[in-house]
């Protein structure tokens, strides 16, 4: 059913879709790898980036790697976040249900400030926001604290220009830990730092709402992430405020943390690759569950554009879901989505054949 929604809606509401497809031969040292390539140059007009794009011609540098240096202060707080998330879940059982309720709607909105917000909507451009929408996906990202939306978008799109390299900041290349968690425990590898300021951001700088929260954004969080999820229960409804703060605060933020770094781990090394199995992201539905829809990694590395990250509509897929509702209250417009001609053609081209199963 909901794959069958989300095709009327698609074809209901302006959604750009894109058939143009060319094909190259790249050579990456002896191996050679043809790559089914959309009209970039046009999909890019139509977006106005290409730095989302992997790019074919960088090579990491000779030589033995830098140290790791760690970052003391980010290894004691997402510490005693972990050991915090793990006391909240004692407290689950005398919580009152309002208080759960509360907690994942938290979660919900946050996860959306996030998936919907600096993901497809600001690093990718796959879709078009108005302002009360852009305002309302700042807020939640605000919620969400996983950096500001200029920061997260900078980093995201380094690190689909550069994937598995010394370029990308979480290098699943580097293992499962670095990849979840320690990619922010260290100092950037210099290849990341260098290659993120070479991006144009000037798309993100030219949004008055991103820079408004990059401005005010410690503030932001202060007040969105722990203030206002801690608040309410205990003043609504009489909750206990150290259960109002360690439940909707605190294990609602450490949920949200995991689950968005499952993307770039567990999608990163466990599942199939029905479009590209020259690269490293696979489908892992599970990963989709817990993140709104953004475990159809091989999917949405191939097709790095496409609003809805997977070609299967609603399907574990809540974001999607929300983009085309807004869609439909007039609030987003202009989905970007690969034609389902060029989705199958790069499935028998570059796909591991998994997609025959089923």
């Amino acid at each position: 059913v909901h794959g069958h929604l989300s095709k009327e809606f698609s074809s209901a509401s302006s959604t750009t879709t894109v058939g143009t497809v060319t094909s190259r031969v790249t050579r990456n040292g002896d191996a050679v790898m043809e790559k089914d390539l959309l009209n970039h140059e046009d999909l890019a007009g139509d977006r106005g980036m290409i730095d989302d794009i992997f790019d074919e011609t960088y090579r990491e540098k000779e030589g033995p790697k830098p140290p790791m240096r760690y970052v003391w202060r980010n290894i004691i707080l997402m510490s005693l976040l972990h050991l915090g998330g793990i006391f909240a879940l004692t407290l689950i059982p005398s919580a009152k249900i309002q208080t759960l309720a509360w907690a994942v709607l938290c979660f919900l909105v946050s996860a959306l400030g996030i998936t919907a917000g600096s993901h497809r909507l600001w690093s990718h451009r796959s879709y078009k926001a108005t302002l009360p929408l852009r305002i309302f996906l700042t807020i939640a990202n605000s919620m969400a604290f996983q950096n500001d939306i200029y920061e997260w978008v900078r980093d995201h799109r380094v690190h689909h220009k550069f994937s598995e390299t010394d370029a990308d900041p979480h290098n699943a290349m580097r293992g499962f830990f670095f990849s979840h968690i320690g990619w922010l425990l260290v100092r950037k590898h210099p290849d990341v730092i260098e290659k993120g300021q070479k991006l144009d951001l000037s798309d993100i700088k030219a949004d008055k709402v991103v820079m408004f929260q990059r401005r005010y954004y410690k503030p932001s969080v202060v007040l969105l992430c722990f203030t206002l999820p801690t608040v309410v229960p205990w003043y609504f409804w009489d909750e206990s405020i150290v259960i109002s703060f360690f439940i909707p605060a605190i294990l609602r933020y450490t949920i949200g943390l995991n689950a968005t770094w499952l993307v770039n781990s567990a999608a990163h090394m466990f599942g199939n690759r029905p479009y590209d199995q020259n690269i490293n992201p696979r489908e892992n539905p599970l990963v989709s569950l817990g993140a709104l829809g953004e475990g159809f990694h091989n999917y949405h590395h191939t097709f790095p554009y496409d609003y809805s990250t997977s070609e299967f509509g609603w399907r574990f897929n809540l974001t999607t879901a929300f983009i085309d509702l807004m869609c439909l209250l007039g609030l987003a417009s202009d989905r970007k989505k690969v034609s389902k001609e060029v989705i199958l053609a790069r499935k028998m081209r570059t796909g591991d054949g998994s997609h025959k199963s089923g």
